[in-house]
């Protein structure tokens, strides 16, 4: 059995008029993690789901799934792997009971749906019309008709866009416990605390093009420190000011933000009073400043220059 779950080198996608959605993508994801794939919206992520789920053919590059390749042995594959995708449309009129056993019946060995509904905390909604869920709990449902075949791998594309805080937390829950039975998951998103909390490594994909892969601790390690101070200034942001800040002891990185500067330091309580100093020292008016812990999103724009959902 092949230690990596899902294998790809030199992928790409075109489609017409010269327009690339993967430009030589290369992935390596392990049996039993939870792997990321992050960027922004038109960054390819999807395209590269739909052909390891074995939806579109690639125009180049090798792809292997769980030890093997969609042209070998595609009825076999899957039914080894469940998908929810960016979107399900199921029908209005079917109860979520018979929405879930029409799926496990697709599959030659499975759970029990009962036991499925009971994972995404459905039970109570089993007589329920398709049409008369909530959002969250349509998604949920998604989820389930995915996980009913008993999967090796569980493929989610951008599983809780759009939903309620606690319909988000809900499905988190369940990525959790598939991910501690020892199976594999592949989930794109463009939520960077989605990705901090359930991955364990992720891949920075932009214009279709891996530019990071690690841990999230790894790529936030990266930027050169922990912490970010945020700072505003009364005069305009420009390279001498940038450059003034980059010089204080403690700052390892600075990046223009919309109304002044974020700068990554290592120790916030040393780095701090150094900035201020040096604000004071050269004059410069402080209009607003605040501090938190770099993020995903932090390493998303010193790599690219611009957020995840620009």
């Amino acid at each position: 059995m092949s230690r990596l779950a899902v294998c790809c080198q030199g992928l790409v996608k075109r489609y017409d008029r010269g327009v690339v959605a993967v430009d030589g993508l290369d992935l390596d994801v392990a049996t039993g993690e939870c792997f990321g794939l992050l960027g922004p919206n038109g960054a390819g992520k999807t395209t590269t789901v739909e052909i390891l789920e074995g939806l579109l053919e690639p125009t180049g590059g090798r792809v292997e799934v769980l030890g093997s390749t969609w042209s070998s042995d595609p009825r076999a594959l899957r039914q080894r792997i469940g998908v929810s995708l960016q979107q399900t449309h199921l029908p209005e009129r079917l109860s979520v009971a018979e929405i879930l056993t029409l799926f496990r019946s697709l599959f030659e060995r499975g759970r029990e749906p009962s036991d499925v509904l009971r994972a995404v905390s459905l039970e109570e909604k089993r007589a329920a019309w398709y049409e008369q869920l909530s959002g969250g709990q349509k998604q949920r449902l998604a989820v389930a008709c995915a996980l009913v075949g008993d999967p090796e791998l569980l493929f989610l594309d951008e599983p809780t866009t759009g939903l309620d805080p606690q319909s988000r937390l809900q499905l988190w829950d369940v990525v959790e416990g598939f991910k501690q039975s020892g199976r594999t998951v592949l989930l794109t998103t463009h939520y960077m605390d989605e990705a901090e909390r359930l991955c364990d490594r992720v891949v920075v994909v932009d214009h279709g093009k891996a530019i990071a892969v690690g841990t999230p601790r790894e790529l936030i390690a990266s930027l050169g420190g922990q912490e970010v101070i945020e700072l505003a200034l009364g005069a305009p942001a420009d390279e001498a000011a940038a450059a003034g800040l980059a010089s204080v002891p403690g700052v390892r990185g600075v990046r223009r933000v919309a109304e002044g500067f974020a700068l990554a330091v290592e120790r916030l309580h040393l780095a701090l009073p150094a900035v201020l100093d040096h604000l004071r020292a050269g004059g410069s008016e402080l209009r607003r400043l605040s501090t938190r812990h770099a993020t995903l999103e932090d390493v998303f724009v010193s790599l690219t220059g611009r957020g995840l959902r620009d």
